[in-house]
Order: structure tokens, then sequence, then C-alpha cells
């Protein structure tokens, strides 16, 4: 061991003459934990809700939603050939998108209906994500008048959470769906109107899709939006969620080429939720510049406390440097002592962050209302990138906050010290 690192050892161990010295060393190490430990914990919370987005999103929206201009597809077969034979797509399904209204005994409520093709999607988001929709949105035999033993077959659709309850339904009952795409009678526009039954209420985790989503089959969907056999986009799943933007762009040339046309645009899911995920990432730089202000006035401790020290030893300083100690070989002393605090401090705020990141995850302790935000439990995942950049940031500023004091010990006059010490 070099003679700076051992006296730099003596003097963290050594008692202080000044006990004031000894408290601010300890409220620095402290401050430091304190601000380690909240950054861990906010930024893991930041990024759990960004992965709890994602995935929720993902298992509602498509990873590519292709659509036509000023009109629906009426070649979606040969499209759908065309796009599983392109490298990257998984699978390929279309859809019927429009706005609707159901009416039950209960109530009336907007929605937004989405007719799928049960031998395409296969499956549908959230607590149903393991019941096959060709179950779900079969047609059914319903008596729909006690009165007598008339049975009707009658279609299924599958309800969001919030808009089941919204319209006092569950599951087994009889609801109205109205679609504006009626016809022309002598009376004037007469909106379509159909019974279903509510096949089953599922739940995505996300407040917005729950309390709008409806799901029927793809062709009560067309029959009801009087669509013949038209629909308004095709949904792609693509192996890598991270290029769909790339995929898109592929897949609206191929097309194009292909059909010599210029009327097939897409999108993908980051696009369709570019606002989400840019107000996540602003809000975590954000978060992060905030709370490192907490590591940068314990570093502020550190700063005293070592200008402290170097005050009380100048007789040690001066006696080291008559003995042939260089002014590096000072600054050393003092740097290494500054970095034991700010690394003893940091270590202390990785584990609690990692304690308190671990309770957050298995204990409900603080719970939030779904109406207002998007998720009930605080969502925490931890990322060795975030949690090196947290432990790297905090390092350099306590290493930053001991060059000032190291270099005013290096700069001791060893006569004057040695005479007025």
């Amino acid at each position: 061991m070099s003679f700076e690192f051992f006296i730099g050892c003596r003097y963290l161990r050594a008692k202080q003459k000044q006990a004031f010295i000894s408290l601010i060393t300890i409220l620095s190490i402290a401050g430091v934990a304190v601000g380690v430990m909240a950054l861990i914990v906010v930024i893991a919370v930041m990024t759990g809700a960004e992965s709890y987005f994602k995935s929720r999103i993902l298992g509602v929206e498509s990873h590519v939603v292709l659509m036509k201009h000023g009109r629906d597809f009426s070649n979606y077969r040969t499209i759908l050939e065309t796009l599983e034979n392109i490298q990257g797509v998984e699978s390929a399904a279309p859809f019927v998108y429009s706005q609707i209204m159901l009416r039950s005994s209960y109530g009336v409520s907007g929605a937004v209906l989405r007719g799928v093709d049960p031998e395409s999607d296969g499956q549908l988001p959230g607590t149903y994500d393991k019941v096959p929709l060709q179950h779900l949105l079969r047609k059914d035999h319903v008596n729909t008048n006690q009165d007598d033993d008339t049975i009707t077959l009658m279609p299924g659709i599958v309800l969001g959470k919030e808009l089941a309850g919204n319209l006092g339904v569950m599951e087994g009952d009889l609801i109205y769906l109205i679609s504006s795409r009626g016809m022309i009678s002598p009376i004037g526009h007469m909106p379509a109107m159909k019974r279903f039954k509510v096949a089953g209420v599922f739940e995505s985790g996300l407040y917005e899709y729950d309390a709008s989503l409806a799901y029927i089959h793809l062709r009560d969907a067309q029959k009801i939006l009087r669509m013949k056999d038209s629909v308004t986009g095709i949904g792609v799943r693509v192996a890598d969620i991270y290029n769909a933007g790339n995929m898109a762009e592929e897949i609206v040339s191929e097309l194009n080429r292909k059909y010599k046309s210029s009327s097939y645009w897409a999108r993908d899911w980051m696009q369709m939720n570019k606002n989400l995920f840019s107000a996540l990432k602003l809000e975590k730089k954000a978060m992060f510049i905030i709370l490192i202000l907490i590591v940068l006035v314990a570093a502020f401790n550190i700063t005293s406390s070592l200008i402290m020290m170097v005050m009380e030893k100048r007789k040690d300083i001066a006696i080291l440097k008559a003995m042939g100690a260089t002014g590096r070989n000072i600054r050393k002393i003092f740097v290494f002592k500054g970095m034991v605090i700010g690394s003893v401090g940091t270590i202390i705020g990785m584990c609690l962050g990692f304690v308190l990141c671990s309770l957050l995850k298995h204990y409900k302790f603080i719970e939030l209302p779904g109406d207002i935000y998007y998720f009930t439990k605080l969502p925490v995942q931890l990322e060795v990138l975030d949690v090196l950049l947290i432990g790297g940031a905090a390092m350099l500023i306590c290493f930053v906050s001991t060059l000032y004091p190291a270099h005013r010990a290096s700069k001791v006059n060893p006569v004057e010290a040695i005479r007025y010490g």
C-alpha cells in the first residue's frame, strides 16, 4: 500500500479533535446514500412504467397498422398473402374499426368497435389472453322471449371491464349495438341496430382501452357497418418490435410498388403512442436531474468536511512535505478520503435502493386509483445500465467535490504551518 492511501486510511479511522468534522462526514455519507437510493427507486419506477405501457399497448394494438387513403380494403386477402411473404412479418390480420353506441337496459355508452377475425387474431388482451376468440365470439343459442320457447342465434360481443361497468352488464346479458351506417328510409336516415350477447369481459390494464373497446366477429362488423367484404385495415405483427418503423416503410413501399399505387400508408406502434413515450422519457430525465441535486448537496458536505480537515491537519501536511512529500502526494491523500466517503454512501444507497425496489415490487404499499392512473400498483423494473449510470454520476460528483480541498492542502507552506501551526 502506498503511503498516501495508508495516511488516508489513518485519517478515516483516527478520532477527530473536532467532533463536528466527524458529524459532517457522517451526514455526507447519509446524503449520498439517500440521493442514490431515491434516484434508483424513481428511475426504476419510471422504467417500469414505460415497460408496463409497452406490454399493455402491444397486447391490444398491432405492431404496424396498414390502411388505405380514402377508402376501405376490398382486396385485403391478396394483400395478406403479400404481407406474409415479407421477411420480418410474423402475422397479419384484417380488422374493422368504427365508433358505435351500445345500449343496455341500464344505460347508453359510446364505444370503439373492433371487428376481428378469430382465425387470424386468436387472442384478446389482458385477462382473456388465454381464451380463444373462436370460443368467445361464436354465435350462441339464446332464448330471447321467456313467454315461449323461441330460440335465436345471437352473436357474441366482448367488452372492456370499465365499459361493461358503465353499461351495467355482465357475461350473458344482451345489449344493442347501434351504428350510424344505417340506411335511407321514407322517414329519413335510419341507424343500424343489432342485438348481441355479452360473451366476456376483458381487462387490458389500461383504463382508456377498458372503457372504450368492444370486440365482435369480423363478419358481424361488416354486416352492421354495411361494408360487404371490405375491412378498415390490416394489423401486422413483426419479429422485432423496435424495428417496426422500418418494417412499416418497407411494407408500404412493397405494396405501392406491387399494386402501382400510392394510397397505402402505415403507422407503427411507437408512432401511434409517440406523445406518451416522449412524455415518459422527458419525465425520466427531469427526475434524474432533480434528484441528482440531493447527491450534489451531499457533495458540498464532503467538500466542507475535507476543508475543515485540511485546516486541522496543517502541521501534519507540513511535516509530510518536509519529509519529501510532493503536492501530488498530498492531493491523493484527501482525494482518497473523499472518494471513500462517496463510495460508502453510494454503496449504501444502492443497497437501500435495491431493497426498497424489491419491497415495492412484491408488496402493494401504494394503491393508485385506476380511473385516474394507468396502473393501480407502482411498476418497478431495475435495469443494469440505469444503476451503473446513477452510481457513476454519484461517484463523479463526489470526485469533483474533493478537488478543491485537495488542491488547497497541496498548497500549504510547510515553514509557515510548522511555525504558526
